[in-house]
């Protein structure tokens, strides 16, 4: 299950459906605000769309009440990717990750939402994968004064969450056990890439891979996939 978009970032939706759909999902259940929900039906044939309530061009709180009902069906929930930023967006994450009790996948908009929420990761006791590039992980209350495989490592055991730290060698840590990707190029720094990396990872965790070696391999196969862009 994909939570993701509003009225003004109707790409992050298609990008992560299609890159969870080519990197195995079988089926992918895609929630966007209703007033969105023509425009991804016209780019998107295979996920199957819902749309949900929504208010001045973003998710409205009512629409906890449809999420429930899907979440019940789904291996894993990705939220975030082009959500934007309201006081029901935050309502909205945190709802996901208390009544969710598989692994969420938080990218995004939904790193933001939950800057005031923290405690939330620390109580989960299913698995939480964090995806923030650096600007949303120095928002978020990381440190880098000790670089950025020390400082990943520490919000990881802080929070009790897996945090990839993206940017050039994406650092993938659980705080115990972490790893460096050496894949990608400098040409995938641009918008939309993020939510594709999100969505590779959520299928791979749909598929029954362990949450952490599920976002290292996510990680190396997005690179890797770049890589392949770049040299033809």
């Amino acid at each position: 299950l994909l939570i993701c978009g509003s009225e003004c970032c109707t790409g992050a939706p298609a990008l992560a459906s299609m890159g969870a759909l080519r990197s195995g999902a079988g089926l992918v259940y895609l929630a966007v605000p209703a007033c969105i929900h023509a425009i991804e039906a016209n780019k998107l044939t295979e996920p199957v769309i819902f749309p949900l309530p929504h208010s001045n061009g973003l998710f409205a709180q009512a629409a906890c009440n449809k999420l429930q009902g899907l979440m019940e069906k789904a291996d894993a929930v990705l939220v975030g990717p082009g959500m934007g930023r309201s006081k029901d967006i935050e309502t909205i994450v945190t709802f996901v990750l208390n009544v969710f009790s598989g692994t969420v996948i938080v990218d995004a908009d939904g790193i933001n939402a939950l800057i005031a929420h923290k405690d939330i990761l620390r109580r989960r006791t299913a698995a939480t994968i964090i995806t923030p590039h650096e600007g949303e992980f120095l928002r978020f209350g990381g440190n880098l004064e000790q670089g950025r495989a020390v400082g990943a490592m520490q919000m990881a055991e802080d929070l009790g969450c897996i945090v990839v730290l993206k940017g050039h060698n994406t650092l993938i840590t659980d705080g115990k056990t972490s790893y460096m990707n050496t894949t990608g190029n400098p040409g995938m720094a641009t918008g939309g890439s993020g939510d594709v990396l999100a969505g590779i990872i959520s299928a791979l965790v749909g598929q029954g891979i362990d949450p952490l070696d599920a976002a290292a391999a996510g990680v190396w196969l997005h690179g890797a996939a770049g890589d392949i862009c770049a040299q033809t």
